[in-house]
């Protein structure tokens, strides 16, 4: 599960940082990671203030258009 994890991340992370083509996998695996920050929040309140970058919130705000 670490591996599938890291995996989402990587590719957010070279997507915003242009190593590979913004689509729809960038928009599942933000939506994915937002799924699993949730689940932490409500787990416990120490995940409570965190939140996604600027960017990847630009991102998010990017997918509602391209839909």
């Amino acid at each position: 599960m670490i591996e599938v994890a890291l995996n989402h991340c990587q590719i957010v992370e070279k997507s915003i940082s242009g190593e590979r083509d913004v689509d729809e996998r960038t928009f599942a695996s933000v939506a994915i990671l937002g799924e699993r920050l949730e689940r932490l929040k409500k787990l416990d309140k120490a995940f409570a203030n965190i939140t996604f970058s600027p960017t990847v919130k630009k991102l998010t705000r990017r997918e509602m258009a391209y839909s």
